[in-house]
């Protein structure tokens, strides 16, 4: 096979520039980046440009041309423009950057968008979840709308909301510092105080000393005079159980005292939003003449596993027995220590208990009888509260075919306590005897319910009591150590929780329902008045006709004894 001619000579390529190095080429793409970069190359000294046949001959007479290209591309360096800067970690900051947050407003423009706050939208009481993420972390309310949203931060969902809604004023939910969005300013301004108030209103040790003495009012946003205290409270939907149980406790002066004035921010959730309730309550700068439970009522559904919510009926007293015991452990009581938080202070007093076994034997004409066992077993316990049981309701109805609703004195029933009533429990007969000392406050448990197998029933009977003085000496077993024999033990009430069967029109085979409505009736100490709330409802009550609504709970106040200087 023939071979193809050269289309040149050898002679002709032999002294023909080779193909640049490795480096050199660098060095061009180098040039290249430098002019796309503004570099001027008139202020530089021009690139040599090196062939090959070049490199070999000053290769071979010793002259370094490796070296010399290194220093060249050291001054080129030098005389370039300096690089992107790089940030801290060492990465190139983007072209898009984070916006640029104030550390304070322009001098001048402090008071800019302040004028946007609506403060009649304002409801701090419900649950602070983020209104997107339903998160209760680090939560910021809009002053605008009244929106709760997390985070200020320039990806959070209050710097969006500011941007597209225009709501630009924003409180900080934990430290009430209030900030501009989305410059990110804090604002410090003297006319935002009342609502850092109204967020978390306290009162000082003066001010919570004051409430009982000084008949003092007040007025909302909209004009409307409300009594500190005696406000009303939202029933969301089934709630009025808890509502009164919140009432009532937020007139025991201890207990009000020290969620108002204890320092409860590290104490678990539960005591957090009982004593932001209560301070609520007490409020003197309130912006509404109502309050709302929903924070603690959902902190209650969730501790509670829902056995206590806002959508179903409760008994108020099985509310206030959970709520008594789990406030106690919150507080970090102990279960078996007594006297370890303000709740047993408050409430737990000493129980004698003698119980009697009764068997049943059969004589010798085949009779049933009962004898009583010589041995009385006598023990102690501890209570929160008192139960008394009511007689039975009559039956039948009288002459004139009206309903007999029949009456019993308080007394009566306390009679339970005397230490000489028996009550009959299975085959077991139990006396109950009061131990000193007594507690400062005294809880009354009418039982009205009884249920069995196929119907709940309730007993309609009216307990008639006085409002002051009752005497509980007769139904607490002497000791003359702690007490003078023979000398009173007064008490007052406080708070008076009643119930009310209101019938309705049902669907049912039956045709009518029974609705359960509960009210309180408290105290006003500073006037010497009576005042009843059911939900958002408050109206003053004649004192002689507290004793006519069926009574559930009674708070009773134990009175400070006046000891006469002296002596003699």
């Amino acid at each position: 096979m023939a071979k193809r001619p050269a289309e040149e000579p050898l002679e002709s390529l032999s002294y023909r520039d080779s193909p640049s190095t490795k480096k050199v080429r660098v060095e061009l793409a180098l040039e290249g980046d430098r002019r796309s970069n503004g570099f001027s190359p008139s202020s530089a000294p021009p690139i040599p440009i090196i062939s090959g046949r070049e490199f070999e001959v000053d290769a071979r007479n010793g002259r370094d041309i490796l070296a010399a290209a290194d220093q060249l591309q050291e001054e080129l360096q030098e005389a370039a423009p300096s690089p992107p800067s790089e940030n801290e970690d060492g990465e190139e900051q983007s072209a898009f950057l984070a916006p640029s947050r104030q550390a304070a407003p322009v001098e001048g423009y402090t008071d800019l968008y302040l004028d946007t706050i609506s403060r009649s939208v304002l409801d701090f009481d419900f649950e602070k979840l983020c209104s997107v993420t339903l998160s209760n972390i680090n939560v910021y309310a809009c002053l605008v709308c009244g929106k709760y949203f997390q985070g200020r931060g320039p990806k959070s969902h209050a710097y969006f909301h500011a941007l597209e809604i225009g709501h630009h004023v924003y409180v900080n939910m934990q430290t009430k510092k209030v900030y501009v969005l989305p410059e990110g300013y804090e604002v410090k301004s003297k006319s935002l105080d009342d609502i850092k108030f109204v967020v978390d209103p306290r009162l000082s040790k003066g001010e919570v000393g004051r409430l009982d003495k000084e008949a003092k009012d007040a007025w909302d946003l909209g004009g409307k005079k409300y009594r500190p205290g005696f406000v009303g409270m939202n029933n969301i939907k089934a709630n009025d159980y808890f509502n009164v149980i919140i009432q009532a406790l937020a007139h025991i002066p201890p207990l009000r005292n020290f969620l108002m004035l204890e320092d409860l921010s590290q104490r678990p959730e539960l005591v957090q939003r009982f004593s932001i309730l209560v301070r609520k309550i007490w409020n003197t700068r309130a912006f509404k003449s109502h309050v709302s439970p929903h924070e603690l009522l959902q902190q209650v559904s969730r501790q509670s596993q829902k056995i206590f919510d806002l959508l179903h009926q409760s008994d108020p007293v099985d509310f206030l027995s959970w709520f008594l015991n789990n406030f106690h452990l919150a507080l970090g009581g102990s279960k078996t220590k007594p006297g370890t938080s303000i709740v047993h202070k408050v409430f737990q007093g000493k129980l004698k208990v003698e119980s009697q076994q009764i068997t049943a034997k059969a004589d010798a004409g085949d009779r049933l009888r009962f004898e009583e066992a010589a041995e009385v077993l006598v023990d102690t316990s501890r209570y929160l509260m008192l139960t008394l049981d009511l007689p039975a309701a009559p039956l039948f109805q009288d002459e004139l075919d009206k309903n007999i609703i029949p009456q019993v004195p308080l007394t009566s029933i306390l009679a339970k306590y005397d230490g000489l009533k028996a009550q009959e429990h299975l085959n077991t007969r139990k006396r109950y005897r009061l131990l000193h000392p007594l507690p400062p406050y005294l809880l009354f448990h009418i039982k009205r319910f009884s249920k069995n197998k196929f119907v709940s029933e309730r007993n309609p009977t009216i307990v008639t009591f006085p409002v002051r003085s009752l005497d509980m000496s007769p139904y607490i077993e002497p000791n003359p150590s702690l007490h003078p024999p023979g000398e009173p033990i007064w008490y007052d009430l406080v708070a008076n929780v009643t119930h009310e069967a209101v019938r309705t029109r049902d669907d049912s085979v039956e045709g009518e329902a029974e609705r359960k409505v509960w009210r309180v009736q408290v105290r006003d100490r500073a006037r010497e008045e009576w005042l009843q709330i059911q939900d958002l409802f408050v109206e003053r009550v004649p004192t002689e006709t507290l004793f006519t609504k069926e009574s559930y709970l009674m708070v009773w106040e134990r009175r400070r004894e006046t000891r006469r200087k002296g002596g003699g």
